[in-house]
């Protein structure tokens, strides 16, 4: 995954999509040493895919500040808004005022 400039960020682990809408939102990145990596959310929207790469709409220190997870965890439904807010992007509950993120 690379940012605007064509910046590095790291490489997808999975991607989210809104559980309302089935639309892709969020993927997550790995970043880190490899003894220390961690999955950092990124959102995808306005996104553009090419051979070998997804381009993000974001530069890489904004992405590498966003909130993260061990690899391997599960992000919490309560820590779903501040990924969203961290990209400033409105966040609305799933169903039921559960999940708005599903991994895919």
């Amino acid at each position: 995954m690379i940012d605007p400039k064509g910046h590095k960020i790291g490489a997808p682990e999975a991607v989210y999509v809104d559980t309302t809408t089935d639309t892709p939102t969020m993927a997550t990145v790995r970043t880190g040493l490899p003894t220390r990596q961690r999955l950092v959310f990124v959102s995808v929207d306005e996104a553009t895919l090419g051979p070998g790469y997804v381009k993000v709409a974001h530069p890489k220190g904004l992405v590498k500040k966003a909130p993260s997870m061990g690899v391997g965890d599960v992000l919490p439904a309560e820590r779903e808004e501040e990924a969203f807010k961290h990209y400033d992007q409105p966040y609305e509950p799933g169903a039921g005022r559960g999940r708005c993120l599903a991994r895919q």
